[in-house]
């Protein structure tokens, strides 16, 4: 097991009234698999996220990566801890418009202490061609496809990835979950990726879903299916 999340509650606070975004929370993913994170906006999922993520912290519950209890640590343990075990893509890409396409990831690289090859996993996200072209030279999937390099080429241990298809056409979208799938496979890199798109859930081997800030169900994926045989 990587992740195991235990009675996690948070709430935000304006003046006297208080949201409940996430409410007594618990799951547990294990190593190596994908887990999609399912709900309707509002349902705290990016919320979730940011607290396994170790940008927010969590009012009461905790939660334990890889057996270390990442509430309990100081601000410099939490620090390293987002930079060496943990890869973050966002649906904003985000990337370094002065830095070519290589350097964009290589920016990521520097964050490891065992980067992965740079020129393998350039292949790997069929991007070979395009290294030396800037961000506005790259369509939204390249770009994309530049934001997972720099996010996996750090090897971490999970990938965090938060409506990572959101800003993308059908075709793209396709293509991004079929690369992440290859990620995963080919660097057993873990998963969570956060959608509203429930097409997605199919190539997860772990499926939660949320809603008001509680979870509805957790279920293991008994029909899993390859990112190319999912349709919407």
């Amino acid at each position: 097991m990587l992740l195991e999340v235990k009675n996690i509650c948070k709430s935000f606070h304006t003046g006297d009234y208080a949201l409940d975004v996430l409410k007594n929370v618990s799951f547990q993913v294990e190593r190596g698999d994908i887990c999609t994170l399912l709900g309707p906006s509002g349902s705290g999922k990016s919320t979730l996220l940011n607290i396994i993520g170790g940008i927010e912290t969590a009012d009461k519950g905790s939660f334990y990566f890889d057996g270390m209890d990442i509430g309990g640590q100081s601000e410099k343990m939490l620090e390293r801890y987002r930079r060496k075990r943990l890869g973050y893509v966002f649906q904003s890409y985000n990337l370094i418009p002065n830095l070519t396409l290589k350097e964009n990831i290589e920016s990521g690289a520097y964050l490891s202490d065992e980067p992965l090859d740079i020129d393998d996993l350039l292949h790997t996200l069929g991007l070979w061609e395009r290294q030396d072209q800037l961000p506005s030279q790259l369509s939204g999937g390249e770009q994309q496809r530049t934001a997972i390099g720099r996010a996996v080429v750090k090897n971490p241990d999970l990938l965090l990835c938060d409506e990572p298809t959101g800003a993308l056409d059908y075709k793209t979208s396709k293509e991004i979950l079929a690369l992440l799938e290859k990620v995963n496979q080919k660097y057993a890199c873990t998963m969570m990726i956060v959608t509203h798109n429930e097409a997605i859930q199919g190539m997860a081997d772990q499926i939660i879903r949320l809603h008001d800030g509680a979870i509805r169900s957790d279920e293991k994926n008994m029909n899993k299916q390859r990112a190319a045989a999912i349709t919407w």
